[in-house]
């Protein structure tokens, strides 16, 4: 991890609500805001923009945990601007606090963590989850 990475670094994400990121179930849509799943997707992006620029040509990060406390709605067509900034700092760790906001208005916060592994570590370890994969048969 370059040196350049520093406690409150900080990116952000920002989107329009689209019916795509409505909650549905069975293809139904049940209320016409921001999902909670949809918010997550953002919190990872914001939070994978604060580490992008800072890894090591042989690195790359994972994501590890990810907490949500959506606090308010944000209806279809607001904008809504998601802030990750970088509150705890180790060799192979990075921890993001997560705000999304409608507005000024609050609508999520969160906790994201990345782990920072050397590329050939993680392929090893996809390979060997391969390897558990349920048969075909």
């Amino acid at each position: 991890m370059k040196s350049s990475l520093r406690l409150g670094n900080s990116a952000q994400v920002e989107i329009t609500v689209t019916q795509d990121m409505c909650p549905a179930f069975d293809g139904v849509v049940v209320h016409r805001v921001y999902s909670t799943w949809s918010m997550a997707h953002h919190m990872e992006l914001a939070a994978r923009k604060v580490l992008a620029p800072h890894l090591e040509e042989h690195e790359e990060g994972i994501g590890s945990h990810l907490t949500i406390d959506h606090v308010a709605p944000a209806p279809l067509g607001h904008q809504v601007r998601v802030v990750a900034t970088a509150v705890e700092l180790a060799s192979t760790t990075l921890v993001c606090d997560v705000v999304a906001y409608d507005g000024t208005r609050v609508v999520g916060r969160g906790r994201q963590v990345q782990r920072i592994l050397p590329k050939s570590k993680l392929k090893s370890l996809i390979e060997r989850a391969k390897s558990h994969e349920p048969s075909n048969s």
